[in-house]
């Protein structure tokens, strides 16, 4: 029989949830329909003539290389970053949680990038790999490598990459260790009376278990990805060189608010809001799921 709460005022249930109401309203639903309505309106930069044009700006966005390239640059960068950021992760989660002396300094240490803004953390790699002043910079020309991530493209993705993974690696340590607590010490013991050795207890054992965590951050890791690495992009490379990391929510930035072409930035807006709906749904319709383990 399932619990439930109970409330003797049938009123009170609904004014418990009339503020979040109305800030999801006010900050969420109103700014939505706003930006699908006006992605479909043609605008000068002044905003002084409007004209509907119904899906007009969508084909013009799906047919226009630069964006088409920003679509494929944020997938390269997405993919990059969770496959970088979840494996170090999940290692260094795995070594914290081992009984050593200091763990918990080491856990606080490794918590502390997560602390920072990502224009902070964009920073702080620039002094390191920065072609003039950047300390890792200068070392790799001497060794022969032409470092210059400002004209060179693929080493500015590749910087930004790491700067996004690096921020990010925080985050899911604190996931993964609080994974790793919660499982019974009683199936890894009984795990090595069978004589299974740490390797074959992490990849039977401990990894299955930590299944649901690692979907979770899977998704959160793309969505960092994809919405929250404005920061890093534009104090290090600002899209470029050749628009080399402008990925989609940069152009945004980019289009709307550097160039004045509102009706295009809007359009890629509501792309973005429809790509966010698509992986909350995909996490709601995974991760709430109860999880099963095949033995």
């Amino acid at each position: 029989m399932e619990d439930r709460p109970v409330f003797s005022n049938k009123i009170l249930p609904y004014l418990l949830i009339i503020p979040q109401l109305i800030f999801t309203i006010i900050f969420f639903l109103w700014p939505a329909i706003q930006s699908i309505y006006q992605s479909m309106l043609r605008a000068d930069p002044f905003g002084l003539h409007v004209q509907f044009v119904g899906l007009a700006n969508f084909v013009s966005l799906l047919t226009d290389k630069y964006y088409l390239h920003s679509i494929w640059t944020s997938i390269i960068f997405s993919t990059a970053v969770t496959l970088v950021a979840l494996p170090v992760a999940l290692l260094l989660a795995v070594e914290a949680n081992k009984p050593i002396y200091g763990s918990k300094i080491f856990r606080t240490l490794i918590i502390w990038p997560y602390a920072l803004a990502p224009a902070v953390a964009a920073v702080l790699w620039l002094f390191l790999f920065q072609p003039s002043i950047g300390i890792l910079a200068r070392f790799l020309q001497q060794i022969g490598i032409r470092w210059d991530y400002t004209l060179n493209g693929r080493q500015a993705l590749l910087i930004v990459i790491l700067v996004s993974a690096w921020k990010q690696v925080s985050y899911n340590f604190i996931f993964f260790l609080a994974g790793l607590q919660s499982i019974p010490k009683s199936l890894v013991e009984a795990a090595e009376m069978d004589g299974a050795n740490f390797r074959r207890i992490f990849w039977s054992v401990t990894f299955p278990l930590l299944s649901p965590t690692t979907f979770f951050l899977l998704i959160m890791n793309l969505v960092y990805a994809f919405f929250e690495t404005f920061g890093v992009i534009d104090a290090l490379t600002k899209g470029g060189p050749a628009k080399a990391t402008e990925i989609m929510v940069y152009k945004v930035y980019m289009d709307g608010i550097v160039n004045f072409n509102i009706s295009s930035s809007t359009a890629q807006s509501v792309i973005l809001l429809i790509l966010v709906s698509i992986l909350t749904a995909f996490q709601f319709r995974f991760i709430e799921r109860r999880v099963h383990y095949w033995g």
